[in-house]
């Protein structure tokens, strides 16, 4: 049904012009003639907005980004970080296409052309950076705009605002981290309770990543210890209890945000690890376990991927 209403338009739009230039008589001689410049259409081009009219689309149309990038720099962990990508790319791409509606002051037409070129493509690399977190490569708000600022797409879309002077263009409102790798030594507790059991977890990490693990006993996180990459360490004191072990995997441990912010991955043991003490009246028993954060020929626990969400941190 579309094409044939589009052929029609296109047969009465050309009768119209035809009708109207056959009907129009030539204008008299030494009168000139009246009317605006027109486009090939016959319709007048918009006026450019005055520079006052201009720098208030501006302020409008950067607004909305600013704020979609504030709210991703807070992005501690990739829980929210997938949407919180979605909404930067929908508020750059929003900017264009109010931007791209306009007729700029003269002066600044080729500058207005350039940053609307700049932000389609810092909309783009919004995109690559939604793929890049779904893929867990990028794993907090920080950790995007640092890689961001390291492929150079920060500091075009800032060159590109500048050119626009005297005009409030900038939609960059945070400063980006240098990359970093920070980490912990091993062994070292994040969290623990009172250690008073007799038992002990070790934990081997043969990773090339290092590791934090995290214990839950029923409903509460009781002991959260880093354990480095190719690294062993002894959990000791557990109490009685039954324990579910979670571990998360990355590059980049960020202590405030309790996670990794590169190449994170989040996984839990399927079984339930059962410290417990015996009494008799001549002995006392435990049971002592070791946990491999890695695969291992023979191993006899099995460990799945879990959501971010579902991680306790």
């Amino acid at each position: 049904m579309t094409t044939p209403r589009l052929l029609s338009c296109v047969v009465i739009t050309a009768l119209t012009l035809c009708a109207c230039t056959a009907g129009d008589p030539e204008p008299a001689a030494g009168r000139p003639e009246t009317g605006g410049t027109a486009s090939s259409s016959g319709t007048p081009a918009p006026a450019a907005l005055t520079a006052e009219a201009y720098r208030g689309e501006l302020e409008k149309a950067r607004g909305p980004v600013r704020d979609a990038l504030r709210k991703l720099a807070a992005t501690d962990g990739p829980k929210s970080l997938d949407g919180r990508l979605e909404r930067a790319s929908t508020t750059v791409n929003d900017a264009v296409t109010r931007l791209a509606e306009l007729t700029p002051p003269t002066e600044v037409r080729t500058a207005h052309d350039s940053y609307l070129t700049a932000l389609r493509r810092f909309a783009a690399a919004f995109d690559t950076a939604r793929q890049e977190a779904q893929n867990q490569e990028v794993c907090t708000g920080p950790a995007v705009l640092t890689r961001m600022e390291r492929e150079d797409e920060l500091s075009a879309v800032r060159e590109a605002a500048r050119s626009l002077t005297g005009y409030p263009a900038d939609v960059v409102p945070v400063k980006a981290a240098a990359q970093r790798t920070r980490r912990l030594p091993n062994g070292r507790y994040i969290r623990s309770e009172s250690r008073t059991g007799r038992g002990y977890l070790e934990l081997r990490n043969g990773n090339r990543q290092d590791a934090v693990v995290v214990l839950v006993r029923g409903k509460k996180k009781v002991v959260t210890v880093y354990v480095r990459k190719k690294s062993k360490f002894k959990v000791r004191g557990v109490r009685d209890g039954s324990y579910k072990v979670y571990y998360t995997l990355g590059d980049d441990w960020d202590s405030r945000a309790r996670t990794f912010t590169r190449s994170c991955a989040f996984e839990r043991f399927e079984k339930a690890l059962r410290f417990r003490t015996t009494y008799t009246a001549t002995q006392i028993s435990w049971k002592n376990w070791t946990l491999t954060l890695n695969p291992v020929v023979g191993g006899n626990a099995r460990s799945r991927r879990v959501k971010p969400g579902d991680f306790p941190t």
